[in-house]
């Protein structure tokens, strides 16, 4: 899916407005792109995909910090670095300590309504969707069954996980993009 940098900064301008399907566009337009950097980097399907999911998560979390000037790609590359040289330094770090000092604070974030995901999800067969939901990567399962089936809340996932609340957006929006395309190509 090819976007005009025109189409792009008025998305842009839509999730800087708080707008859920903005948010959605940008990370299927840039998704490839950041965790095909990271793979590069990293050479670990499952480090890329967490620092891709962080990037995301980081970037939507400071939507309202971007400057135009730049491309958005560029952005969201340099935030994934950065998150890259974070981890290998908390590794250094922890193998040196030999100590866990993990803190991660959960923000309290209210859900927001169904999404066209949401609403394709839950009227899907539940045998169909229950074999769909298993062609998913073991994280993305997890998210999306702690969500539907235990209905439980971003924040309850979030301490579930211990991870901070957006990277379990981030990753329930990638569940849901995911199981939608293994649906549709029924």
């Amino acid at each position: 899916m090819e976007k005009t940098d025109d189409s792009i900064k008025e998305i842009i301008q839509k999730a800087k407005k708080g707008n859920q399907i903005a948010f959605s566009t940008l990370l299927d337009t840039f998704w490839n792109d950041v965790y095909g950097f990271q793979i590069l980097r990293t050479k670990n399907e499952n480090d890329a995909e967490d620092i891709t999911i962080r990037t995301f998560s980081k970037a939507f979390d400071k939507i309202d910090t971007y400057d135009e000037t730049y491309e958005f790609k560029t952005w969201l590359i340099t935030i994934s670095k950065n998150l890259h040289v974070d981890l290998l330094r908390k590794r250094k770090r922890s193998l040196l300590n030999e100590m866990d000092s993990r803190g991660d604070e959960v923000k309290k974030v209210l859900d927001e309504t169904p999404s066209v995901e949401d609403r394709l999800i839950t009227e899907q067969n539940l045998a169909n969707l229950l074999r769909d939901i298993k062609k998913l990567k073991p994280h993305y399962q997890r998210v999306i069954n702690l969500r539907y089936f235990h209905e439980m809340s971003y924040a309850d996932i979030a301490k579930e996980l211990n991870e901070p609340v957006n990277n379990v957006k981030v990753k329930l929006l990638r569940a849901k993009k995911l199981l939608a395309e293994i649906i549709k190509k029924k």
